[in-house]
């Protein structure tokens, strides 16, 4: 594969580039700018590195978990994090142990290239693709596809910043299809529907639907339909407003359809890209029977899945290797990395689930405690406030507090407006600000409320006010005891007290 040839004759530079940055030849905005192509930051105070493991749909085989448990094992690596674009992201790097595990990691097809900076990223899928008993049908051959498509574009010029592609298997939309750079959505009659300039962060939007009734084999054309609408009408004069849901402001959205469209025409005319993939077949049956709150049965009969969330997306990095040591004689498993940073551990039989249940009982409790959460300021150069720090300390409370389970809902906290934490599509979310008291700058955040990603259903979560750091645990007590007095659970309870959590929130702000 070309990208591979490509990526491994750019390794010595970014080595070079990198002991640069670290001996202090190299200023940090220079060395974020060039490191990103192969998916590694400088951490905030640059005295170490993080790297990120790019894998198609979140795909976490037992041999990519071997080398991740491996290589933590020969570099100590004592921080991991499962991220909400489905990649595993390893944290307090030196030089050293980057290279070492960016490298090795090519043949376990493991590739940080475009991992950061103005590339492709990792394209996302539904975790339970393929086993789903709701989907509509598996995506897995066409991520794969798409992704090495996009891998062989990494060195295209006048890419759209963050690209950012993925694909979900129903109305549930996981992944988020309808609101990315473009979205692929599995329907009944085994077609896609295409969404387009859509996104989160500053300037959020809603894709808009460029293609319906699309044939599975056509995929790569759209790809490069939203490449070539980009590079027609993308902004590239303001970095900040190089992504295409801003065209949607300079074309209108009738405009930018038409323009999709019109590409579209142009590359169809063009290379013959059309695929055909085989379908993945489950051959494995199981014959027992399970039954727990973190066990989903598959569509395959006798086999189940199990959900795992490790508070955070941060798993104990020994976690990976007492992972694989369960699984590792089981045959189809694998691990499916879920944007809101739990994972599925899939195709277990019912003793076999069994066993996997043990081994990730260190994870969330309740539906509050599998909250999402970037990595925060603590590690992130442009964080602006500790989302993680915010989120254990919002545990915490819940849980000295004496909350039931389903009195409070899953939370979504980004620290700065990136929506890293996905805070715009929650029921509740929070992002990182600022608050004067008395004119001196204080830790706060902004608090969104009413947000849904269910497709047919999405709206952005409403910005209700800007509450200080060390108010939000009191609030979210008082809302956690607010809905437990009723009798009921959060979701149930809000639908028609809506107007009392704005009121409590606004003792608060």
């Amino acid at each position: 594969m070309g990208y591979i040839e490509d990526f491994k004759s750019e390794l010595p530079e970014f080595r070079q580039k990198t002991l640069d940055f670290y001996s202090g030849d190299m200023k940090m905005p220079a060395y974020k700018g060039y490191s990103g192509k192969f998916g590694s930051y400088a951490q905030k105070g640059g005295k170490a590195s993080m790297l990120r493991l790019r894998m198609a749909g979140g795909r976490l085989t037992k041999d990519r978990l071997k080398y991740i448990a491996d290589s933590i094992k020969k570099h100590n690596v004592d921080r991991a994090h499962f991220t909400t674009c489905e990649t595993v992201q390893l944290h307090n790097l030196k030089p050293e142990a980057i290279f070492d595990i960016m490298e090795g990691g090519i043949d376990h097809n493991i590739i940080t290239y475009g991992g950061g900076g103005d590339f492709p990223r990792n394209i996302m899928m539904s975790p339970l693709s393929g086993v789903d008993p709701d989907e509509n049908f598996d995506v897995v051959p066409y991520v794969e596809a798409a992704a090495t498509h996009l891998l062989s574009k990494i060195n295209a010029t006048m890419m759209p910043r963050k690209l950012k592609v993925c694909f979900s298997t129903g109305s549930a939309n996981v992944p988020h299809a309808t609101f990315r750079d473009l979205g692929f959505v599995a329907r009944k009659d085994g077609l896609f529907d295409v969404y387009s300039a859509g996104g989160l962060g500053n300037n959020p939007r809603f894709g808009l639907l460029v293609g319906e009734a699309v044939d599975p084999a056509n995929i790569l054309y759209y790809i490069d339909a939203m490449r070539e609408t980009f590079i027609a009408y993308g902004n590239y004069e303001n970095r900040g407003k190089a992504r295409s849901r801003y065209i949607q402001e300079t074309l209108g959205e009738e405009g930018y359809v038409a323009a999709f469209k019109e590409k579209l025409t142009e590359v169809l005319a063009g290379d013959d890209l059309t695929i055909a993939v085989a379908p993945i077949s489950i051959a494995k049956t199981g014959d027992g029977e399970i039954s727990d709150a973190r066990v989903i049965a598959q569509k395959q009969p006798g086999l189940y899945a199990v959900k795992y969330h490790p508070l955070g997306g941060n798993p104990a990095p020994e976690k990976f290797g007492e992972i694989y040591e369960v699984i590792k004689d089981m045959d189809d498993v694998e691990l499916r990395i879920s944007p809101d940073e739990s994972v599925y551990i899939i195709n277990l039989t019912a003793s076999e689930a069994e066993k996997v249940l043990a081994v990730t009982n260190d994870g969330a409790k309740t539906l509050f405690e599998t909250s999402v959460s970037c990595v925060g300021s603590s590690i992130c150069q442009v964080g602006l406030r500790d989302s993680q720090g915010l989120l254990m300390a919002l545990i915490d409370a819940a849980r000295e507090a004496g909350i039931k389970d389903g009195a409070l809902p899953q939370i979504h906290i980004s620290g700065c407006t990136s929506s890293c934490g996905t805070h715009q599509t929650g029921i509740m979310g929070f992002n990182g600000a600022t608050k004067l008291i008395d004119k001196k700058p204080q830790p706060a955040f902004n608090f969104h409320l009413g947000g849904c990603d269910t497709q047919g259903k999405e709206v952005m979560g409403e910005q209700i006010g800007i509450m200080l750091e060390k108010d939000i645990p009191e609030f979210i007590v008082s809302l956690g005891r607010m809905v437990q007095e009723s009798g009921t659970d959060f979701e149930t309870w809000f639908a028609d007290h809506k107007d009392d959590v704005v009121e409590l929130a606004k003792k608060y702000i």
